[in-house]
């Protein structure tokens, strides 16, 4: 079912500093943080006199919380509904899982590397950061693709916003379904099939696979798959593990689609993908 979260109007700003905004929670984050690539989509707001509210959370994970904010011009245009990304520090994050999606990766600085490898407080602080740029970095070279990825506005410290993937034209926003919550009928489950092997045949083209792709992080939006969650990307060359994730992502997905009576096959599917991924060399 569609998330519905509490209905929050935009108010006035109750702080009474100087320095604050005349309405909503905060100014835009917009000047000083890293942006998603060009051309942007016409909705993004760059103008440094906008304004942030935060409407909610939308989802709670071992990485990350979601958040769902507004941004608008006070006195000019129509608000835009944005998904907040926030990550959490090294003390709350879950990092039994990190190693094998990190193999691959580099930092530039030996110092780093030896905290990363020890799990020091320190090394934990560099692979959040990581995390976070790997995402954003991620869902930038995806969209370029034009990869069913949700468009990445902008990154700030530990907080991605990000292309809101739902409706939004009424007071209160509506995400859009999961996959997994989706019954779809046997002509529409063939093709969000069709648009999932496609999405993952460029992905492994370009020598990447999700890392963690399952049901519950496909959004189905107006027909269209969205593919999201991806701070795990895995370059399936370069990691000694990435044929092996290319596999569990392909079987995850079949699994699902032939749970639902759609004749997919994982073994021709995987087949595909190791035969994408390695037309380069």
């Amino acid at each position: 079912m569609p998330f519905h979260l509490p209905e929050k109007q935009a108010s006035f700003s109750t702080d009474s500093s100087p320095d604050a905004p005349p309405e909503g929670e905060r100014w835009s984050s917009w000047d000083g943080a890293t942006h998603g690539p060009k051309p942007r989509p016409g909705w993004v707001i760059t103008a440094l006199g906008a304004v942030d509210a935060d409407l909610g959370v939308l989802k709670t994970g071992k990485e990350a919380d979601v958040h769902v904010v507004r941004r608008w011009v006070p006195g000019a245009g129509d608000p835009v509904t944005m998904a907040a990304k926030r990550y959490r520090s090294g003390d709350h994050r879950l990092f039994h899982r990190d190693s094998g999606y990190l193999e691959g990766r580099r930092v530039r600085k030996s110092r780093e590397m030896r905290a990363m490898a020890r799990r020091t407080d320190f090394g934990k602080q560099v692979i959040a950061g990581q995390w976070a740029m790997a995402e954003f970095d991620a869902l930038g070279k995806l969209w370029e693709l034009d990869l069913p990825v949700p468009y990445p506005v902008q990154l700030d410290e530990s907080e991605m916003l990000m292309e809101f993937v739902g409706t939004t034209d009424g007071a209160t926003p509506v995400a859009a379904p999961r996959l997994v919550s989706m019954r779809p009928d046997p002509e529409h489950l063939a093709d969000l099939f069709d648009q999932l092997r496609t999405a993952m045949l460029t992905l492994a083209h370009h020598g990447w696979t999700h890392g963690d792709l399952s049901p519950y992080n496909v959004l189905v939006h107006e027909g269209r798959l969205v593919l999201i969650d991806w701070p795990q990307v895995v370059d399936v060359i370069g990691n000694p593990q990435g044929f092996d994730f290319l596999e569990r992502d392909a079987t995850t997905m079949v699994t699902w689609f032939r749970r639902k009576g759609l004749d997919v096959d994982a073994g021709e599917l995987v087949a595909d993908l190791v035969a994408e991924a390695t037309t380069r060399f």
